[in-house]
C-alpha cells in the first residue's frame, strides 16, 4: 500500500500557502494573480496578505502600465530567505534525503 500523498491532493498547511504566495511574488504580481496562481480563496488571501506585509515579508508598490497605476505586491529580501529556508528544511525532510544517512536507532532500555 502506497501511503504517499501526491501534491496536488493534500491539504496545504499554513506554511505552504505562505510558500506559494511569496513564489508567486517574486517579480511582483497583483494580488488577482497571487490568488489565482497560489490557489487561494479570496479570504484566505485577504488573511495571509496583510500579515506577510505587515511582517516584512511582502511590500506594496505602485507601477505605471500605459496609463494606468497599478498596485502589486512584492517578494522582500526576507521572504526569499524564507523561501530557501523552507525548501531546505523540505529536502532534509523527504525521504530521499534520509535514505542515504545513516540510520540511527535509539536504546529506550
Amino acid at each position: 500500500m502506497d501511503t504517499s500523498i501526491d501534491e496536488d491532493v493534500r491539504r496545504r498547511d499554513r506554511h505552504d500557502l505562505i510558500l506559494e504566495i511569496l513564489k508567486t511574488a517574486i517579480d511582483g504580481k497583483v494580488k488577482t494573480h497571487i490568488m489565482f496562481k497560489a490557489r487561494l480563496s479570496y479570504a484566505q488571501l485577504n488573511q495571509y496578505v496583510p500579515l506577510l506585509v505587515e511582517n516584512g515579508f511582502l511590500e506594496n508598490h505602485v507601477i505605471k502600465r500605459k496609463k494606468n497605476l497599478r498596485k502589486v505586491l512584492k517578494t522582500t529580501p526576507k521572504g526569499l530567505r524564507f523561501i530557501e529556508g523552507f525548501e531546505t528544511i523540505n529536502k532534509l525532510w523527504s525521504p530521499s534525503a534520509n535514505s542515504s544517512e545513516k540510520q540511527f536507532s535509539y536504546n529506550t532500555s
